[in-house]
């Protein structure tokens, strides 16, 4: 019986992304992978979960990797990975590799971030990582060997170290060959605020419909973000806690005294 470290790869790109190929199949020199991952493009479908309607899963043939597809989303296929497809509780979920970045106000609607707090939630450290190319179309080349070397000496360090609790990995790595990466930069996640979110239109029947998207200024960006990070051509890493609550101000409240209707 194998004692390697069983790795459990997911993406929201789809079963196809070329991301998907290249680090499961680099991951394979860290432990044994298992890759369960959407039959279509699932992009920006966050952290939903199928609960009224089953999930299927069928092996895909021919790769190197043991590969899964499945119905459901990418939250859907860390579930059916880890409790029955990857025949014992993983030691990691790898969560990537994205085409696109997935920095500032995105990670709410990643479904890759949503992939690994999904296996935070189970009580696996992940990983989500994602290339920085520009997003869809335009850029000409996708240097996923950068990203996946990152993401095999992350995983071998969190497989050694492990991750404090209720946290995961958000990493972006820059469209980059790896020996123009400047480093890595542990930082915080950044804002993005979207101009022009909704582009309304008409059909030939007179309906209405809506493009939802929006662009952002560069201009916004800040120093110590992941944002800056990726545009000085560093790796941000960016550790991401799945508890919501806001230690501050609780703490704050308490020490000053909740009033009594507050606590009802």
């Amino acid at each position: 019986m194998s004692r390697r470290p069983k790795i459990l790869v997911t993406n929201d790109d789809g079963y196809e992304s070329l991301g998907l190929i290249e680090v499961a199949e680099a991951l394979q020199a860290v432990g044994d992978v298992t890759v369960v991952a959407p039959e279509h493009d699932m992009s920006g479908v966050g952290h939903s979960i199928s609960i009224k309607q089953p999930v299927r899963a069928a092996q895909v043939r021919e790769r190197k990797v043991p590969t899964y597809r499945c119905s459901g989303t990418p939250a859907d296929c860390v579930v059916i990975g880890a409790f029955d497809i990857c025949g014992g509780t993983p030691s990691l979920v790898v969560s990537g590799i994205n085409r696109g970045p997935n920095v500032g106000d995105d990670i709410n609607y990643s479904g890759t971030v949503a992939a690994a707090i999904e296996g935070v939630i189970i009580g696996l450290p992940a990983i989500a990582i994602s290339l920085a190319a520009t997003w869809p179309e335009q850029a000409r080349e996708h240097h996923w060997k950068t990203a996946s070397e990152v993401a095999v000496k992350l995983a071998r360090e969190v497989l050694a170290e492990g991750l404090p609790r209720l946290t995961l990995l958000n990493v972006n790595v820059p469209n980059v060959p790896a020996r123009e990466l400047r480093g890595t930069r542990w930082v915080r996640q950044g804002r993005k605020p979207y101009r022009d979110r909704v582009d309304r239109r008409s059909d030939p029947r007179g309906g209405t419909y809506y493009w939802l998207w929006g662009s952002f200024d560069p201009a916004n960006i800040v120093d110590g973000t992941d944002l800056a990070a990726i545009r000085d051509n560093y790796v941000s890493i960016t550790p991401v806690t799945i508890d919501r609550t806001d230690h501050d101000t609780l703490g704050r409240r308490l020490r000053d005294g909740l009033p009594r209707r507050e606590l009802a």
